[in-house]
């Protein structure tokens, strides 16, 4: 992600074949993402993890057959999610899409150009495609085929960034190493297309040693960051800290843009309240978000149970204790 020479602390995307309003158009998302109040609502569920989250909204796996049946559901769910009066870049600064979501339509138009459009939030794509059998403590990324042609076609669809996770279950040196070592050379080629990476190397709430964990991430991400040209920012999604303010030393280097804490699988309740005690750190929540919002309720009952969770949520990234 090069830099704006007018604007130092702001990632900028450049192209000589975009339009110049695409390219203004490109750094008011960058200067949102980077400056804005707010957070991030994380709409990413992918092939494994969409079925539980139809089961939280209330759809059981007994009501559709295959996957085209599925990914329509989460799609009507998403859609629903994001044309809701609160789901407004008032206190979103972005959003995380699946694949298919990107491919999708929201009132007439592809989901990022509504997103940005009409609502003033920031478009981004979860790239990865799952994790492998964990070795070391930790599980990594699967390959990803093909990421060069998505990440071509995500950029003429305007999305601004993209995001891929790996898991970190135990407080292994080795494995975070090789964890770690996998964000940064798939964040350099995701950075060749001009897109933000958002590198979401997640702790297990569940470690035996959390903390330990946190720990030597933090070191291995240092590395990392040091390691960086001056030009390249990268965006970091962690796990909130057993410790407040621990990933100070990460929210403050100059070559991350932002970082962002995971729910993690707390409670929304428990998750805001761990996150208002790191200052500089703000939500991109998936579960704590959507968990109480349900197919059967009314319009007026979704809406209202959504602008509750915003408006927690957005209080935990802002206000801090």
């Amino acid at each position: 992600m090069q830099l704006d020479a007018s604007r130092a602390d702001v990632p900028v995307r450049y192209s000589t074949v975009k339009e110049r309003e695409t390219i203004v158009a490109d750094e008011k998302m960058l200067a949102q993402v980077c400056e804005k109040q707010g957070f991030f609502a994380a709409l990413d569920q992918s092939g494994g993890s969409t079925p539980g989250a139809l089961r939280l909204y209330g759809i059981p796996e007994t009501a559709y057959n295959g996957d085209a049946e599925m990914f329509k559901l989460i799609h009507e769910m998403r859609v629903r999610i994001i044309t809701a009066p609160a789901f407004t870049g008032d206190k979103i600064i972005g959003a995380i899409l699946f694949e298919a979501t990107m491919d999708g339509q929201a009132q007439g138009k592809p989901v990022p150009a509504f997103l940005w459009e009409e609502r003033g939030v920031v478009p981004f794509l979860k790239v990865d495609k799952g994790l492998q059998a964990e070795a070391d403590g930790v599980q990594l990324m699967k390959p990803i085929p093909g990421l060069d042609d998505l990440l071509a076609r995500a950029a003429k669809l305007s999305i601004c960034g993209t995001k891929m996770r790996s898991v970190i279950n135990l407080n292994s040196q080795n494995g975070i190493a090789a964890i770690v070592k996998q964000q940064f050379e798939l964040a350099a080629q995701i950075d060749a297309h001009g897109l933000l990476p958002i590198l979401e190397p997640e702790v297990s709430i569940k470690s035996p040693d959390k903390p330990g964990a946190e720990a030597t991430l933090r070191a291995e991400l240092i590395k990392g960051l040091d390691a960086l040209p001056d030009s390249r920012r990268v965006m970091l999604k962690l796990t909130i800290p057993d410790a407040a303010d621990f990933y100070r030393q990460l929210i403050e280097h100059p070559r991350v843009a932002r970082v962002v804490a995971l729910s993690g699988g707390y409670t929304r309740a428990d998750a805001c309240q761990r996150l208002a005690s790191n200052h500089g750190m703000i939500a991109s929540f998936s579960r704590a978000l959507i968990n109480e919002l349900k197919e059967s309720m009314s319009d007026s009952e979704f809406n209202a149970a959504l602008e509750k969770a915003v408006d927690e949520i957005y209080q935990a990234s802002v206000v801090k204790v």
